[in-house]
């Protein structure tokens, strides 16, 4: 029932925005700069579940990951920082219209609950002006921990002050999802805008824009 649903909580990357940093965003960039790609994609996961993490910063992944193993290249971090910010896009604009009809009802808390980095996260969500259609943010790399682990909703649930059957969890990754309804959390994955619509409005969350 929606009387029981108070706190929406929105994955960014798949669903609102296209991905921060993924495969093929990598492939453009470094293969642009003539990064080995290869060599990159080897250190990539490890290195990345620290940044994604908030354990190290943004300068530190890239000296780690494309700078010293690129010496040669001369890259710096000022050059390639702005060309990762830029693969960013939004990628379901109808997305924003129900962020924007849900935030006017006042009915709802919104939140974000998203893997990513501190910086990137921080670059997308002032890009896109997404600072004004939320409440709050729970992020991975502000909480340390990364989805599916269950630290990460744990989090979520006890920031949102209410018990995890009010907390509902939208996100494209059906891994993500599972992970939030054994935390007692409910969770639709995110296939479509009119997808989502759907699934909000059979549990009593019906909207303008579908």
């Amino acid at each position: 029932m929606s009387s029981s649903i108070r706190t929406l909580f929105w994955d960014m990357g798949g669903v609102i925005l296209t991905n921060g940093w993924d495969l093929q965003q990598r492939t453009r960039v470094l293969g642009r700069l003539q990064v080995d790609l290869q060599a990159y994609e080897a250190v990539h996961a490890r290195i990345d579940h620290e940044w994604e993490r908030g354990l190290i910063n943004a300068r530190e992944f890239f000296l780690q990951t494309v700078l010293r193993p690129n010496a040669k290249l001369n890259l710096t971090f000022d050059l390639l920082w702005p060309q990762v910010c830029a693969e960013s896009r939004v990628l379901h604009p109808e997305c924003l219209d129900m962020l924007a009809e849900l935030k006017q009802s006042g009915r709802w808390r919104l939140a974000t609950l998203n893997n990513e980095s501190a910086e990137l996260n921080e670059y997308r969500l002032d890009a896109f002006k997404l600072r004004s259609l939320f409440d709050y943010f729970i992020c991975s790399a502000y909480v340390h921990e990364r989805k599916p682990a269950p630290g990460i909703y744990r989090s979520a649930i006890d920031i949102s002050g209410f018990g995890p059957a009010t907390a509902l969890l939208i996100d494209d990754k059906e891994e993500n999802c599972a992970a939030a309804r054994a935390m007692g959390m409910q969770a639709i994955r995110f296939e479509s805008p009119a997808q989502l619509a759907t699934a909000l409005a059979g549990v009593g969350i019906c909207l303008q824009h579908t």
